[in-house]
């Protein structure tokens, strides 16, 4: 089977963990497994070699691979691709990626590059698809504007590429209650000591303070109609 169709396939399919796709039957494709949610070790010798990566696996694995393009200086140079794992992708929902591991990988290798926002953390990390905040008191703000004081149910960040960069999406209360939506190119909060999850994951220990926010590249996502 084929995905070129005459056209050509550019970069590397990047398989992360045991579970995720690696297309190793499918033909013009070049795929190496990796573990999940990859380093330094795996990542950066291929960035020598490669100026397109195909991410197959979880949005948290998209964001491991994503920080080593940051961390190397490569965002401009190195675009990317990503076939999610789950249907659940909180990255395919936000970029209208398809949830067929076929199709999508056939838009991961040879979609438009669009530049989509990228977000980081003040820990050193960085956000690709969802940062949550659960069952959360303090004090927060979107830019200048107060975003919450008090109690929280939920705190959702995404990137978004309409606006400043993030879209902020505060849930008070327990019941029937609509949340407020916000958008902004950073948010902060002090709080009662939380755990935030980013991409599926949650931090290692808990924080009384933390930072989304854009970066000042973007990053390089093959989205675009092929």
């Amino acid at each position: 089977m084929s995905v070129t169709e005459d056209l050509r396939v550019r970069g590397i399919v990047v398989a992360c963990g045991e579970d995720s796709p690696g297309f190793e039957d499918i033909d013009d494709v070049t795929s190496i497994r990796v573990p999940s949610r990859p380093g330094k070790a795996e990542i950066d010798p291929l960035l020598g070699e490669h100026d397109h990566l195909v991410v197959s696996g979880t949005d948290a694995d998209l964001a491991a691979v994503v920080l080593r393009l940051l961390r190397k200086e490569q965002l401009a140079g190195v675009s990317v691709g990503f076939v999610p794992a789950s249907p659940d992708s909180a990255v395919a929902s936000l970029w209208g990626l398809p949830a067929q591991p076929v199709r999508a990988l056939a838009l991961a290798l040879r979609g438009e590059v669009d530049p989509v926002p990228l977000i980081r953390d003040d820990a050193g990390g960085v956000l690709v698809g969802r940062g949550v905040l659960g069952m959360v008191r303090g004090v927060a703000y979107c830019d200048e504007q107060v975003a919450l004081r008090g109690a929280a149910r939920s705190v959702v960040v995404e990137p978004d590429a309409e606006g400043p960069g993030l879209r902020v999406r505060v849930t008070k209360g327990t019941f029937f209650k609509r949340p407020t939506t916000l958008y902004s190119r950073a948010f902060q909060i002090g709080c009662i000591p939380t755990r935030p999850m980013s991409d599926g994951v949650a931090y290692p220990r808990a924080m009384n303070r933390w930072t989304w926010y854009r970066h000042t590249q973007d990053l390089r996502l093959a989205r675009g109609t092929l």
